[in-house]
């Protein structure tokens, strides 16, 4: 019996594809479509600004509808190339990066618009002279400035020590009753408005000095740290609480005392969220108006004395120049947007200071 074997035969192999890369845009589409749709959007409203529509291109409605534009364009072009999993995937990442550009763009607007309208009177005139005597152009803001100054600086001695001990006091010590009852009160004082504050600052001050009708610095400061201690309370508390316990107990264990611990351990561990918070509470209020025009006043002169007649300060110089416009008007207007600008500059340099000291400060971990 003959066994007939047959020949292996070679037949040419299928090319192996990678599943991984196959069906994938190019990283280089995604922004080529985000430019696209910005072209077409800003091509919209040239032809619009052509036709007398509007005066000026819209920078910021371009970004924002051109950017919703490259949402819906993006998860169509992903749909019919990569399938329905990767273009939901691109869909929900592109939606969190348009909530992002939203809550960005009201903040770039106002910063434009405050840096375009307050640099053509931002100089050296405004930041050296104040308004005694000036009707018109000319003057500047220098009362204003150091009225700011010394009122928020005021505010914040009284507001960080008193805030800072009552943080300490919940997270440390408070139990029961009264500690339950500061954070009701703190509670209640985070929705007080501002101009209640500043009329339990006037009436608080014009019954204990028997004066009806006064008006000083010091007495906005206090409006103005009732506005910031349960700023300071609330952001040192959640700071103290992220400290962790392993540290307290070691630090006990080894026979530091608990005060000693706080000192030497808790403080310097959450100096840093400590010190943003207490920027951010000075930034809530150092641009308050209704508080400081009832209590501080206003003023057109020159006054460094914090308990003796009004002050002037930035944000009530700004609704001031605004509000009460002369002639020729632009000047008045020019003077209120500057007035902005330097409270912007001043928040800036404020939580620039924040951060060095947060920095230097800070326990420095390893070695």
């Amino acid at each position: 019996m003959t066994t007939i074997t047959t020949p292996p035969t070679n037949k040419p192999s299928a090319p192996i594809t990678n599943t991984l890369t196959t069906g994938i845009l190019p990283k280089y589409v995604p922004w080529l479509l985000l430019v696209l749709s910005w072209a077409i959007v800003g091509s919209v409203f040239v032809v619009l600004m052509a036709a007398g529509v509007d005066e000026n291109f819209n920078v910021v409605g371009t970004v924002f509808f051109g950017t919703v534009l490259f949402v819906l364009v993006q998860y169509l072009v992903s749909r019919s190339y990569e399938g329905r999993r990767p273009a939901t995937n691109r869909f929900v990442t592109s939606l969190v990066t348009l909530a992002f550009i939203i809550a960005l763009l009201p903040l770039i607007s106002l910063l434009y618009t405050t840096i375009s309208n307050g640099l053509p009177r931002f100089d050296l005139t405004f930041l050296t002279n104040s308004m005694r005597n000036v009707v018109g152009e000319g003057g500047g803001a220098l009362h204003a400035l150091v009225g700011t100054l010394e009122i928020t600086g005021m505010a914040a001695l009284i507001s960080v020590p008193v805030g800072l001990l009552t943080a300490i006091y919940l997270v440390e010590y408070g139990r029961g009753h009264l500690a339950r009852a500061i954070t009701f009160l703190v509670d209640v004082m985070t929705g007080i408005p501002s101009i209640v504050a500043g009329l339990f600052a006037f009436a608080f001050f014009a019954l204990i000095l028997n004066q009806p009708g006064i008006r000083f610095g010091f007495g906005g400061s206090v409006a103005l740290s009732v506005l910031m201690i349960p700023v300071v309370v609330r952001s040192s508390e959640e700071m103290l609480k992220l400290v962790p316990n392993e540290l307290r107990e070691a630090s006990y264990a080894l026979g530091v005392p608990k005060w000693l611990t706080i000192v030497k351990v808790v403080l310097p561990t959450s100096v840093a969220g400590i010190t943003t918070g207490v920027v951010l509470a000075i930034s809530r209020v150092i641009g308050e108006t209704a508080p400081l025009l009832i209590i501080a006043g206003f003023t057109q002169s020159m006054n460094y004395d914090l308990f003796k007649e009004r002050m002037m300060t930035l944000p009530v110089f700004v609704y001031t120049q605004y509000a009460n416009q002369g002639n020729p008007a632009e000047a008045y207007v020019e003077r209120a947007w500057a007035g902005a600008l330097l409270l912007v500059v001043i928040v800036m340099v404020l939580n620039l200071i924040a951060r060095i000291v947060a920095k230097v400060f800070s326990p420095k971990l390893g070695r």
